[in-house]
């Protein structure tokens, strides 16, 4: 399985608080056998960001809590959960993805 650089170049994103951030990556992610592969998106954000925006329960899915924005960990973490996510077929593989990652055909019906 393959994992391309974020949409969002997380090597020229600076924010200006470190500790207060929030920011919507995307990844594709493809089986190691084919040209296509699946978007998915997830927010990256900080507790002291939520604490500041968010004041009604909310759900946290499709959510990477961080203590501060370090590039490289942010990119370990999301590459090292989709690595565990095995199958025999891709489509299962998509599926334990999308358990955090918000993938593009989540909930289609084709």
């Amino acid at each position: 399985m393959w994992v391309n650089s974020p949409t969002v170049g997380l090597d020229s994103y600076f924010p200006d608080d470190p500790k207060n951030f929030s920011l919507w990556i995307e990844f594709r992610v493809g089986p190691d056998d084919s040209p296509g592969a699946d978007d998915y998106r997830v927010l990256i954000c900080t507790p002291e960001w939520l604490s500041q925006n968010i004041w009604e329960p909310r759900w946290g899915r499709h959510m990477l809590i961080v203590r501060a924005y370090d590039r490289f960990a942010i990119e370990k973490c999301v590459r090292d959960y989709i690595a565990k996510c095995t199958g025999d077929e891709w489509g299962v593989v998509a599926q334990k993805v999308a358990r955090n990652l918000s993938w593009e055909f989540e909930d289609y019906q084709g």
